[in-house]
Parts: C-alpha cells; sequence; structure tokens
C-alpha cells in the first residue's frame, strides 16, 4: 500500500446553492449532525493517519482561518490563500501545489460527507494507487449509495477500472465523490489562471491514466440547505 501523507482539502468556494446559511458563514463552517462539513473531512483524515493537511481559503478566509487554528487534532495544517481571487479546482491545486512536499496526495472537498464500507475508504484508495499506470484515482459512488443526489452521473469504468465520461444526453451508473488521490504529474503544464481540474482530468482520460475506485459506503451531497435534515437522519441510523 502506498503510504499518503499530505491531503488537499478544497475550501474556498463561495457555496452560492447554500444559501442564506453562507450569507454569512463559509460553507465549509456549515454544521451537520452538530459539527462543521470541514471538521468531518479532518476527522477521516485523522482515522486514515493522515499528518498533514493544505487548506485553500477565499471567503470568508478570516473565519475559516480562526476556525482551523481552534480544531484540536494531530494534523499540521497549512493555508493556500486564494484572497485575491478565486483561483477553481484546478488553479486552486496549482496554486497550493508548494506547499504539499508529496508527489501524491488525496485532494478532498470540504463539504464532503461519507461513510466507510468495510474498509477506510482513504485507505483503500492508497491500496489502490499504482504509481506507474495512475496520474489519478476518483473515489466513484454508485448512484444508489448517493443521499440527496439528483443529477445523470458522472462516469463510466472499464473492465481495468479506467474512467470516461458520460455522454451527453445519457446517464452514467457512478457520481465523482470529490475525493481523489493524485500525482503531482497530473499537474503539469497547467495554463495561468483560476481553471477546473476537468482541464487536468481530460488529458488523463486521453492518455490513459484516470482511474476510478468504487465506494463501498454511503455519500451524501449536501449542496442547499434542505439536504442537511435528510443526511442527519441518515447518520444517525448508520
Amino acid at each position: 500500500m502506498k503510504n499518503i501523507e499530505t491531503a488537499m482539502i478544497m475550501a474556498a468556494g463561495l457555496g452560492k446553492r447554500m444559501r442564506p446559511l453562507t450569507e454569512t458563514l463559509p460553507k465549509p463552517l456549515v454544521k451537520v449532525a452538530g459539527k462543521a462539513m470541514i471538521d468531518h473531512c479532518f476527522d477521516k483524515l485523522a482515522e486514515a493517519g493522515i499528518g498533514k493537511a493544505v487548506v485553500n481559503v477565499h471567503y470568508l478566509a478570516d473565519m475559516l482561518e480562526a476556525h482551523l487554528a481552534g480544531l484540536s487534532h494531530p494534523i499540521e495544517t497549512r493555508i493556500s490563500d486564494e484572497r485575491g481571487q478565486l483561483m477553481e479546482t484546478g488553479g486552486g491545486l496549482v496554486q497550493a501545489e508548494p506547499l504539499i512536499e508529496e508527489d501524491n496526495f488525496f485532494c478532498i472537498n470540504s463539504d464532503n460527507l461519507w461513510t466507510d464500507g468495510p474498509a477506510n475508504s482513504l485507505l483503500q484508495l492508497a491500496e489502490t494507487w499504482d504509481e506507474d499506470r495512475m496520474d489519478g484515482l476518483l473515489l466513484l459512488v454508485p448512484r444508489a449509495s448517493a443521499h440527496n443526489y439528483r443529477g445523470a452521473g458522472d462516469f463510466h469504468l472499464d473492465e481495468e477500472k479506467r474512467i470516461s465520461r458520460r455522454l451527453a444526453g445519457q446517464e452514467a451508473p457512478l457520481i465523482y465523490s470529490g475525493i481523489q488521490l493524485i500525482s503531482k504529474r497530473l499537474l503539469r503544464d497547467a495554463p495561468a489562471g483560476p481553471f477546473s481540474t476537468n482541464i487536468f482530468w481530460e488529458r488523463a482520460i486521453g492518455e490513459g491514466r484516470l482511474f476510478g475506485l468504487v465506494h463501498q459506503g454511503e455519500w451524501f451531497e449536501v449542496g442547499s440547505p434542505d439536504a442537511i435534515a435528510p443526511t442527519e437522519a441518515a447518520l444517525a441510523r448508520a
């Protein structure tokens, strides 16, 4: 199993769909089951033995930084400051790269909530990682295990677990969880300024180096205030 020591937590977004809660609060600090969503992420990192985290900040950054400074956990946390310009997902990764010492690292959206199946999901990603074949390994959720999700799906997997995208006007069985294990190779030749991680993914798909692992637990999309109560109810049953 590959030993992964660092995670990037994406926490700079504006959280527009979570309004009115995010009018005065950054989305990662919205509470679900009595705990800020980003704190759920840190708990998962600690369970997987991750010792370092880089968190990007933009919207209400002072509030988020103060919260992170007050957390009690063994994870060394660094801030990638996007106060001057929101860099989107791909640009955020590129800006944070100098703060990430390892060649391979987890990248996790800060509004992710999930339960593990028979094994720890992050450790399963690390165990599946193949340095020679992969630039990215995405944790993918079957639609039946995706709570509050109403979309058409994102991806297909072939027999070798390589990823392909859903075609326009069709549906796909697997949803991107917001959790991935990536190599710094994925970030090469990046464009300047803000851009989406999709640019990196498209290249990796074309090169046959983007793979997927099917999540064995439950996953919750908490993108709007009305998703909080059913998520809390489902977590209470878990």
